[in-house]
């Protein structure tokens, strides 16, 4: 496609995304967007896809996201944490996969 033929968009005609914002133990800031949220078995979780500044980091990283349980830290704020049963990241993968398979093809009916 030649920059005669991209169209370009205005801010408004772009989706909305919720962007979060993590630290690593080390203070790095990472940027993601939440792509889908469930409850299940009494938790609440968050598929979060990374956000990067070049558009090439964005197409290598593909379909990547990642999966955090919701829960408080010992002062009750909110934090995101890594999910260490397998079983349970298993779970949720699936889960999460059949709806982002049942997104895209509403997506497509709607075409």
């Amino acid at each position: 496609m030649s920059d005669k033929e991209k169209e370009i968009l205005d801010e408004e005609d772009l989706p909305e995304t919720d962007l979060v914002s993590l630290v690593d133990e080390e203070g790095n800031e990472y940027e993601f967007e939440v792509i889908d949220e469930i409850d299940y078995k009494d938790g609440h979780y968050y598929a979060l896809a990374p956000q990067f500044d070049l558009p090439d980091q964005d197409i290598e990283a593909g379909s990547t996201y990642m999966i955090f349980e919701a829960v408080e830290d010992e002062d009750g704020e909110p934090q995101l944490a890594e999910i260490d049963d397998d079983e349970l990241l298993d779970e949720l993968v699936e889960i999460f996969e059949q709806n982002f398979d049942a997104a895209f093809e509403e997506a497509e009916d709607e075409e």
